[in-house]
Formats: structure tokens, sequence, C-alpha cells
């Protein structure tokens, strides 16, 4: 059986990053340009810190595509850190020995990966574990998901994100989602009221040299029902779900569905009625309402897929803040490089990525398939059963 799996290197000042990707069926179409139009929208939003008007992030495929689709073997993508070749970062990040001596970074920064991870892995300077730890690693994550989008595309899976709240600023809409008017925003919200609030408070945060937090929404529409399984803990497809945004740098919760609202609700209130046959408009098996978030028992149920996730105030602020030094252990102030104000947008981008990869692994663990016709139609074989158990010949 293939298994859709994925690695990624490289650090945030170094020369670049790479990914690997195996599993991936041959006979994929693929380009450099499907991957890139992901790569810009990760960089958008309204906040974004001056990292991302020096980088020009394009994915190079440099193996597993021939002539424009992909031929079953390991997929690699390299993309280029521009800002490796200024501020003397050749130097600072330079993979071979170097003569001159270099300043460690020892002001151990709060919320980050700063001092579990010296102490780990028992360094003296904080730049080792910073620029592995860094947000640019998502860069490769992105990359990775526009090819896992596009495995899911043949199959009818769409993937979208929106934000719902950028500090204490929630975008308050009903009724169907203009994703245009999403894509066009700064802010990726529909809402035109919450988006100059929302670009109002980023503005307020950054005079005042701080930082805003919110919450992204990633849903997938048409996911065949059945994926993932309830036969073991590590199979239950909403519990790799939220793994998977869990990684995402920041990402401190994660909700499936109206999962703490319904919380607080009597659980006569929070199920999604299953319809009879009789009131079915577009499928088999719909429902009344759809409160879980498109899982039940760690497998989709046919629903829109509907994912949340808390992203907390960026640690790196430029004001500078009380903590200690890694050296001496006295008290000092925090080490500031460069940083951006606000990422919920951005995050919606990454989370998209991360939710296609999860589903992309999950389907082609159910459909199975060397090359993507044969996943296609062990996909329609599949879905033809689908439907009151009563009504097979």
């Amino acid at each position: 059986m293939s298994e859709i799996r994925f690695f990624t290197a490289g650090e945030s000042h170094g020369r670049g990053l790479t990914a690997i990707v195996e599993g991936i069926p041959g006979g994929l179409p693929l380009s450099e340009p499907q991957i890139a139009a992901d790569l810009v929208r990760r960089q958008l939003g309204y906040g974004r810190g001056k990292r991302q008007q020096i980088e020009q992030d394009r994915a190079e495929i440099t193996s597993g595509v021939r002539h424009g689709k992909t031929i079953g073997s390991p997929i690699a993508l390299w993309i280029e850190n521009a800002d490796h070749q200024n501020a003397n970062w050749s130097v600072r990040m330079a993979v071979e020995e170097i003569s001159e001596e270099i300043d460690p970074v020892t002001l151990l920064r709060p919320g980050h990966a700063d001092l579990a991870g010296t102490q780990k892995y028992g360094y003296d300077d904080v730049r080792p574990i910073l620029e592995r730890s860094s947000a640019r690693e998502t860069a490769a994550r992105v990359a990775v998901g526009a090819i896992a989008r596009a495995l899911l595309a043949e199959i009818g899976v769409v993937i979208r994100s929106r934000t719902i709240s950028i500090g204490n600023v929630v975008s308050e809409t009903s009724g169907p989602i203009d994703w245009g008017t999403i894509e066009s925003s700064s802010v990726r919200v529909s809402d035109g009221n919450a988006e100059a609030r929302m670009i109002s408070a980023i503005d307020a945060a950054m005079d005042d040299l701080d930082t805003l937090g919110g919450v992204f929404e990633v849903r997938a529409e048409n996911v065949p029902i059945g994926l993932g399984s309830h036969v073991q803990w590590d199979r239950r497809l909403d519990g790799q779900i939220a793994q998977a945004l869990m990684s995402i740098n920041a990402v401190k919760g994660v909700e499936i569905g109206d999962a703490f609202i319904n919380a607080a609700t009597p659980g006569s209130e929070v199920q999604d009625v299953i319809l009879p046959e009789s009131q079915w408009t577009s499928g088999p098996w719909e429902r009344a309402t759809n409160r879980a978030g498109g899982l039940e028992g760690g497998m989709t149920n046919g629903q829109e897929i509907i994912v949340r996730a808390a992203l907390k105030p960026l640690s790196t602020i430029p004001r500078r803040m009380p903590t200690a030094d890694l050296i001496s252990g006295q008290e000092t102030t925090s080490f500031y490089e460069r940083s951006d104000a606000c990422v919920v947008p951005a995050g919606g981008v990454i989370g998209e990525a991360m939710l296609a990869i999860v589903l992309a692994r999950a389907a082609l663990q159910k459909f199975g398939g060397d090359n993507l016709e044969e996943m296609r139609r062990n996909c329609r074989a599949y879905t033809d059963t689908v439907g009151p158990r009563g009504h097979r010949e």
C-alpha cells in the first residue's frame, strides 16, 4: 500500500529549504507554478514583516516529475532563501568551519524553543535552535501541501481557509461564504467592517511594538465518507488533523466543528440528525446540521470538514521583555531579530497545506493506487457503494 510521507530540512537563514515527498501516485499533473501559487498566498496578509519583502518564494522541482507529471518516485523540492545573502548570513550560517569569531545569541526569548532546545541539545548558543524552529520552515510545508492539494483535486476535494478573528475583532458572517472576497482580503475575511477593524488593531499593535494572534478556519469540501478509521487510536483522522494543525508554529488550540460550543450544550442539541433518503437533495446520507465538523468516530462522515486553530500572539516582539541570559542565568532583556505583527491570515494558508497532507494520505490509504487513474478508479468504485445497504445489487 502506498503511503504519503514527507520530510523538510533547512534553517531560517540558511541557503534554503528542502522537502522530500514520497508516495504520490504517478501521472499526477504537477508544475512549479502550481506550487508557487500557494507559496505566494502564504507570504501575503496584513501585518507581515520585512522578510516577506525579501523572499520571492518559489519551489524548484528537482526530481519525481517528468514532462509535467509525477512518475511515482520521491518528489524533491528546493526553496532558496534570498535572505541568506544579506546581512552576512552566508558567514553566520556557513556549512563549513569558519575562522572568524561570531558572537553567540544568549538572550533567551520566552515563548520560543530557545530555552528547552539549548538544554536538550547542549548548546551555549541559541542560534542553532532558533534557526530550525523558525516558522520559515512552513514554506516547505506549504509547497508539500500544494502537491497534496493537487492530488485531492483529482477526486473532487477542495480546501480553503478564512480568518475568524484577530485579537478581539471577530468576523461576523452568516450564510454562504464568499471565498472570492476572502482571497482578495488582506486579512482573509469577507466582512468589510471586520476587515477595517482588524487592520486598525494590527496597526495599533505595531505602534505599541506588540503582536496579535487570532483564530483561522480551514474547510474541506467533497471529502468521501469513510476516510480514517475507528479501530486504533493513531488511525483516527480527527487526531491526525489535530496533530497536523498543532504542529504549526504558535498554534495552541484546535477545534473540529463546534467543539467548544458543543461542550456547553446538552447532547440532545448537538447531534447532526441523519436525514431519510426522501429528504436528500445532493447525495446519500445528508444531515440536518454539521456540528461535528465532518468527522465522527475518527472517520469522515461525508460532510464538509471544518477545523479551527487558535494562534497565539507571536512571542517575537520588538519590545524588549525581561528574561535571563543562557550563560550566566542573570536578568537581562530578550533578543529581537525580526518578526511579523500578525500571521493569522498566513496561518490559514499553512493550515490548508497541513489538512491537505493529512487528507491526501488518508485518501491514498483508502483507495490505493500506484498511478493516478488507478486511484481515481478505486475511488469511483467505492463511492458507488455508498448509500442505504438495501440498495446494493
